[in-house]
């Protein structure tokens, strides 16, 4: 199904400045050499490995989007700007560096993603540090922010697709579609 913008923020109610914000990463004016470097992470399946009893924000319910920007051609990390809904259902703002640990030159790649997952001054993001982790930080440092630690493996079924899935310490279980501009 194909949205047009105020849908997609309507429908997974994202603010509209963030997907604009995150579209100016993908400017239509990069030259040929340059578009490989960007990607767009989605729709993202989630679930919670220990605890569960229906209490958290899981399955597709998340909402994940991000683009992604890599250093450099030949470099192994990137920068991820995006947004989500948190295990409470609060909308966050996600940011964070990608690593890849090892290319398997088979399509399988191990990566790492270190973030930080949060409250950000803007509207949309105010109620991300009101439950959990997020909160308890929030009493120790002003801020409601979880810190997201990932590991998991991709396949790239073509240069410009592939599904990731790993862990988010300490147990939570990720699926995300990866799409690049190759």
């Amino acid at each position: 199904m194909k949205y047009t913008m105020a849908e997609y923020t309507y429908a997974n109610n994202v603010p509209s400045w963030f997907l604009l914000s995150v579209m100016a990463l993908f400017p239509g004016w990069c030259n040929a050499g340059e578009i490989n470097l960007y990607s767009v992470n989605t729709g993202s399946y989630v679930y919670h490995l220990t605890g569960n009893h229906g209490q958290y924000t899981e399955n597709f319910e998340n909402n994940f989007f991000s683009g992604e920007r890599k250093f450099s051609a030949d470099s192994k990390y990137s920068l991820l700007i995006g947004t989500m809904k948190n295990s409470f259902d609060d909308r966050c703002l996600a940011i964070g560096v990608r690593r890849v640990w090892k290319d398997f030159d088979n399509g399988w790649v191990f990566n790492g993603i270190y973030g930080y997952t949060g409250e950000f001054f803007f509207h949309a993001f105010r109620d991300c540090g009101d439950h959990g982790s997020y909160h308890d930080f929030k009493k120790a440092t002003g801020i409601g922010f979880s810190p997201y630690i990932f590991h998991g493996f991709q396949y790239n079924f073509t240069s410009y697709f592939g599904l990731e899935t790993g862990i988010i310490i300490p147990s939570v279980f990720v699926v995300t579609a990866h799409w690049s501009f190759r």
